[in-house]
C-alpha cells in the first residue's frame, strides 16, 4: 500500500506564496510521474504542474512563470511553490503519484485560500 501525505495549504492574501509538500510512503520501488492538481467549488479537477522522474515539468497555462514544481527523489517528496498567488487560485489541491507497478495514487487534498 502507498500513503500520500500532503501540507503547506492555508490562507494567504493575494500576491502571497505557499509551498505545497506531498510524501508518499509505503511499498515502493520507485516513483515515475508526480504532481499536482486542484479542484474549485463546482469545477472540475483539473491539472497544475507534473513533474517525471527525470525531471521534466509540465505546467497548466495559469499558473506558469508563478507555481514551480519540484521533487526530491530521495525522500519521495514533490514540492509545489506557489508564488504571486491570485484569488483564483483558491481550490482543493490534490498531489498525484504514479508508482512503478502499482499504478496512480491520490492525497487526501489540501485546501489553499487566496483572499482578495
Amino acid at each position: 500500500q502507498v500513503q500520500l501525505v500532503e501540507s503547506g495549504g492555508g490562507l494567504v492574501q493575494a500576491g502571497g506564496s505557499l509551498r505545497l509538500s506531498c510524501a508518499a510512503s509505503g511499498t515502493i520501488f520507485s516513483i515515475n510521474a508526480m504532481g499536482w492538481y486542484r479542484q474549485a467549488p463546482g469545477k472540475q479537477r483539473e491539472l497544475v504542474a507534473t513533474i517525471t522522474s527525470g525531471g521534466i515539468t509540465n505546467y497548466a497555462d495559469s499558473v506558469k512563470g508563478r507555481f514551480t514544481i519540484s521533487r526530491d527523489n530521495a525522500k519521495n517528496t514533490v514540492y509545489l511553490q506557489m508564488n504571486s498567488l491570485k484569488p483564483e487560485d483558491t481550490a482543493v489541491y490534490y498531489c498525484w503519484v504514479v508508482v512503478a507497478v502499482r499504478g496512480a495514487y491520490w492525497g487526501q487534498g489540501t485546501q489553499v485560500t487566496v483572499s482578495s
